[in-house]
């Protein structure tokens, strides 16, 4: 058994972000469902749906949930699951946080979850011109 992905994002965020990501990689590895929360949708009927996808998601060994921006519907839409059963929740999603995770699918639930924090951390850099010299 893997753990299963769940990816909550604002409008089609989280499906642009896994296209690329399989793209990228020619394959997906794990269980994957994409919640898009839309501006006008229902936190309480997404959440509804978010679950749904979270006990479809789950085959024992928990659900990683990444989402968007933290403080806002979808992520408060994420943070409602944990209490339901193995989760852990990882907020700021990007590519190279999804990519991360992708490229170790068979880590326990809280590896995979320092995976995409560190795969968000170091995909995010200040870039500067070399010195003309």
């Amino acid at each position: 058994m893997t753990v299963g992905l769940l990816i909550v994002t604002h409008h089609t965020v989280g499906e642009a972000l896994l296209s690329a990501a399989t793209g990228m990689l020619g394959l997906c590895p794990l269980k994957v469902e994409v919640v898009a929360v839309p501006n006008q949708a229902d936190p309480d009927e997404k959440a509804a749906e978010a679950e749904r996808c979270r006990q479809r998601l789950d085959d024992g060994d928990g659900v990683l949930i990444l989402t968007d921006m933290y403080g806002s519907t979808p992520s408060n839409i994420s943070a409602r699951l944990l209490r339901n059963g193995p989760c852990a929740m990882v907020a700021g999603i990007n590519l190279p946080m999804l990519i991360r995770v992708l490229n170790y699918p068979a880590l326990p639930l809280e590896e995979l979850a320092e995976k995409a924090l560190s795969g968000g951390r170091d995909g995010i850099l200040l870039a500067r011109p070399e010195p003309y010299g």
